[in-house]
């Protein structure tokens, strides 16, 4: 269904060009039949041309990746701190390409997005740590990648600086979840000392025990720690059907106190748009079969919504509520009924 641009929804512009590429052979039969149709356009901007079409296609591809990237980082069915770095580099190179762009409407609207983007974005210096954190705890990622992608973002200086103090952070993190070293100490002990009258079984293995001791004595001088193993390893592949916490499980043996880590960190959801909408009342009043209401209309129905509510008893809101329910119905049912006949016109023109 067609929808309008609404500049109280913040994917109206994405979903208005969405549905209206489908629409491009419909719009030239309402041309060359409809005259009250044709006249109406003849009064603005005229009907769309083959380039306004073409202009339609490459926006609505251009916003398709921050319509995608906001409902990924927005999720709450899966883990959403790890990718958001990752989604926030890409939204950069994203506007850096599109200011090179040679559709002079498309570099400056670039233009005027990289400059929004900067005004959060621009200074590594004011981002949370905890993000960062999050990435170095996503085995594709880790220091490796984070280094790199913040060199392209901003200057080898800053990039370094940053690199310094993340470092330090994340192993004052670890130390914070590290086990005490006598509790480590004590529960690994191993007897070395056994009687002559002692069955076979226990006999054997003495010089491994002697030497699991021994490393028991020295284990605060390992200079390579957990944390040290896992940054040295091989990043993984980065995959689009990667499951971090089957990751993190499956390693968890390797890495005790890092998982822990992990655990606590990427539970942290990136966004507060799902707690937010919790309390919107829009998607309610703007849905799909809606999609066509002005900014005005939708503000006067959320506030009458509200008015008949505090003003009428129970037995008239929801008698209210099934005429409204009723009254949807019956739109819904000549919607269907248009879709039919258009596709009947279609079917007959064909033939």
């Amino acid at each position: 269904m067609l929808c309008l641009d609404d500049c109280t929804r913040w994917n109206s512009t994405y979903l208005m060009l969405d549905t209206a590429q489908n629409f491009e052979r419909a719009f030239e039969r309402f041309k060359e039949q409809d005259t009250n149709f044709r006249a109406e356009l003849e009064r603005g901007e005229g009907w769309p041309s083959v380039d306004d079409w073409d202009n339609v296609r490459n926006l609505r591809n251009f916003l398709e990746h921050f319509y995608e990237v906001t409902l990924r980082i927005s999720d709450t069915s899966y883990v959403t701190s790890n990718s958001f770095f990752y989604e926030l580099s890409e939204i950069d190179i994203l506007l850096r390409d599109a200011q090179l762009n040679s559709n002079i409407n498309f570099n400056v609207m670039a233009i005027k997005m990289k400059e929004k983007y900067d005004k959060y974005w621009v200074d590594i210096d004011k981002m949370n740590l905890l993000m960062f954190v999050a990435c170095v705890l996503d085995p594709r990622q880790k220091l490796k990648y984070l280094e790199f992608a913040l060199s392209e973002m901003s200057s080898s200086e800053k990039a370094c600086e940053m690199m310094q103090k993340l470092k330090e952070s994340l192993y004052e993190l670890f130390d914070e979840y590290k086990p005490p070293l006598h509790s480590t100490c004590s529960q690994s002990s191993v007897p070395t000392h056994v009687s002559f009258g002692e069955p076979q079984q226990k006999m054997k293995g003495r010089m491994q025990a002697l030497y699991k001791k021994r490393e028991l004595e020295i284990c605060g001088e390992d200079k390579t720690s957990e944390l040290d193993k896992y940054l040295a390893e091989a990043n993984e592949e980065f995959v689009e059907d990667f499951d971090i916490l089957l990751w993190w499980k499956v390693n968890s043996p390797r890495f005790p106190t890092l998982s822990k880590i992990a655990r606590d960190v990427l539970a942290i959801p990136i966004s507060t748009v799902a707690s937010e909408f919790a309390f919107s009342t829009g998607g309610r009043v703007l849905d799909q079969y809606k999609s066509s209401l002005t900014p005005k209309i939708i503000q006067v129905l959320v506030c009458t919504q509200d008015w008949i509510r505090k003003s009428s008893s129970q037995e008239d809101i929801k008698k209210i509520e099934e005429q409204i329910q009723e009254l949807d119905k019956i739109e819904n049912g000549l919607m269907q009924m248009g879709i039919f006949w258009r596709d009947e016109m279609d079917i007959n023109e064909e033939y």
